[in-house]
């Protein structure tokens, strides 16, 4: 071994630490006595333990005592002890070789001793910090079980009208104004030594009494004075112009310099400026664009009030095991929000109630909600959801557009008994402002209220169960079309019969718009086919006798036969409608009757039609001999 302080080199046995005796520095080494032999300089370096916390882990062995009992015989005494378990004994021999076999074997047994204690107590440690991880993640799936049961009451403080400033992007920006670089330190000119003086002594020649009397030697010293001050003033000369020219291109270097460092920062300087003109320009124009919304959503423009609805629910907090995406559409004309939401399905909602720590088995266990408490917080859920909703919806609505709202739950999940993944409407209910006003949300049972507003949905919402929405707009039906006011034309003069089949859609169109209306429906007309088809569609929000209608207009002159009747019965099949409405200026064949009896089908003659427009302050009538005079040549049989 070396000490790693003063390099002395020894050789030691056993599982101790050498110290040396010049330097005091500790070596792991191995022992067979209480000393061993440094090789370098034979000194006997003592053997002592680490005195830290591991210390507490092994055997401590003293020094070895020898004493002469009275009759001259040795005994041979050694200390052996162990701090962590608190053992102290002394162990007594005839001869070192078995005193340290006795020392060997008691610090085997008060080591394992030990080794044990301390992996029972890490054991104990680690259980501990286990539980204490269970216990974190029993309270962590607690608070996400009951966040998902305050989901409509957590939502009461947020449930108000959009800050449009707080819309606003006002952050600052983010880059730093650059700043010019230190400038290194400007050059000083060294300064120039004094020019050689005429007038120095050095430059005085000395002359003898000889060179006073010999004149061409005293003119040889001054000749030799004036050489040396010319030599020494163009060499002075040199000097001070090196001097001045180092100077100068040291000043030139500087300003150069000098210049870079304005022109990079400059440069730095132009960037962030135009970076931070561009950013304010699109925060200012984020800010218009807010105001533009703002201005259209008090005009109670369709579109702005489309964008208003869905940033309201997209500023909604909910749990982040919920999709949060919507589909909206509104209908100026009656007030109407249609919202197609999704809905988790019964698989993302967590279901982890409490984890327990088994120590024997160092395992962690976790109980889950049992099948009919997790049916049970799912449904209760998707109720929550759909009156949160309508709730946030109509309390924002501070452009007091809507009139009422219709709440659309859709829930894709994979199909039990096929296996594959469907999406279905599983939830639908409507609410006007009044009615919502009307319930203390904060006191309702979710389930109670939704059935209170008549929505519609299975009794187990967990087994998605389709069912029609009360009314679902298909805004991408390329069917219909922009309609127009024909009521406000008639008077009692005009002839229904002999009016153009066009107009004759629009005003049916019209007619049971002003009567759908008044329960929160909707009506669109299709585009023109002449071919028996679908002429408008209705939307009726009612619970039970609403869903989709779709409505027929003949402007017959002859009696209407079963053809038609049936016609309208396959349409009403194919476009899955609940209803269907056949609406004529004439009457029906009793075939016609016949086949519409037992059937969701309304016949209306050209009586109940006039007794309609009457009902909403539209006067007309019909004539239906004088319409074929007329015109039973430009009119052919089928509208």
């Amino acid at each position: 071994m070396t000490c790693p302080r003063c390099s002395v080199k020894f050789t030691i046995e056993g599982n101790q630490q050498a110290i040396c005796p010049r330097c005091g520095g500790k070596i792991e080494a191995t022992f067979h006595d209480d000393h061993v032999i440094c090789p370098s300089c034979s000194t006997k370096l003592g053997v002592t333990l680490k005195q830290g916390p591991e210390s507490l882990m092994t055997t401590k062995f003293g020094k070895v005592q020898v004493k002469q009992g009275a009759r001259g015989a040795m005994t041979v005494l050694l200390e052996v002890s162990h701090e962590g378990l608190h053992k102290h004994r002394l162990i007594r021999g005839p001869d070192s070789t078995v005193v340290w076999a006795k020392a060997r074997i008691q610090a085997a047994e008060w080591n394992e001793a030990w080794t044990k204690r301390v992996a029972a107590q890490q054991q104990m440690r680690t259980a501990e910090r286990r539980k204490e991880e269970a216990a974190e993640r029993t309270v962590e799936a607690q608070r996400a079980l009951q966040a998902l049961r305050e989901v409509l009451s957590s939502s009461f403080p947020n449930a108000k009208a959009l800050d449009w400033e707080q819309l606003k992007d006002r952050s600052p920006f983010a880059k730093q104004v650059p700043k010019t670089s230190k400038p290194p330190v400007e050059p000083e000119q060294k300064s120039i030594p004094d020019p050689p003086s005429r007038a120095s002594v050095k430059y005085q020649p000395k002359f003898t009494l000889l060179d006073k009397l010999i004149k061409s030697r005293r003119l040889e010293k001054e000749s030799q004075k004036a050489g040396s001050f010319e030599a020494d003033t163009k060499e002075w000369e040199a000097t001070r112009d090196k001097i001045v020219a180092n100077y100068e291109a040291e000043l030139e270097e500087y300003n150069t310099v000098l210049e870079d460092l304005d022109w990079k920062f400059s440069r730095e300087l132009g960037q962030w400026q135009a970076e931070a003109k561009a950013f304010r320009s699109k925060q200012s124009e984020q800010h218009e664009a807010i105001e533009t919304l703002r201005t259209r959503y008090e005009s109670r423009e369709s579109g702005a009030i489309t964008a208003y609805c869905e940033m309201v629910l997209a500023n909604s907090e909910y749990p982040g095991c919920l999709p949060k995406e919507s589909d909206i559409d509104f209908n100026p004309a009656t007030g109407l929000l249609v919202v197609n939401y999704k809905l988790p399905s019964p698989s993302d909602i967590p279901t982890l109630s409490e984890v327990k720590y088994t120590q024997s088995s160092d395992t962690f266990s976790e109980m889950r909600l049992s099948e009919a408490a997790s049916a049970k917080l799912y449904d209760d859920l998707i109720y929550q959801i759909a009156l949160r909703t309508l709730n946030e919806l109509l309390e924002s609505d501070q452009a007091t557009a809507l009139g009422s709202v219709v709440f659309n739950g859709f829930v894709t999940a994979v199909d039990k008994g096929t296996g594959n993944e469907v999406t279905a409407c599983i939830i639908s209910i409507q609410a006007s402002r009044e009615a919502l006003r009307a319930i203390n949300l904060a006191m309702v049972d979710p389930r109670a209220c939704f059935r209170q507003l008549k929505g519609v949905g299975s009794s187990k919402l967990h087994s998605i169960t389709p069912v029609a929405p009360i009314i679902d707009l298909r805004r991408d039906d390329e069917r219909f079309i922009r309609s127009r006011g024909i009521a406000e034309r008639l008077d009692e003069g005009f002839n229904l019969a002999a009016m153009d089949w066009e107009d004759f859609e629009h005003l049916i169109r019209e007619i049971f718009e002003k009567e759908f209306t008044a329960s929160g429906g909707e009506v669109r007309v299709t585009q023109a086919s002449r071919d028996g088809g679908v002429d408008a569609v209705a939307f009726d929000p009612d619970p039970i006798r609403g869903g989709k209608i779709v409505i027929q207009a003949k402007r017959y002159t002859h009696t209407v036969g079963v053809s038609a009747v049936r016609d309208l019965y396959g349409t009403l099949m194919n476009e899955g409608a609940t209803k269907g409405i056949l609406v004529t200026t004439s009457d029906y064949g009793p075939d016609a009757y016949q086949f519409a009896n037992g059937k969701p089908i309304t016949l209306l003659s050209g009586a109940n039609l006039l007794h309609l427009l009457q009902k909403h302050g539209t006067k007309a009538h019909i004539n239906l001999v004088e319409a074929r005079i007329a015109g039973s040549s430009r009119f052919p049989a089928a509208n």
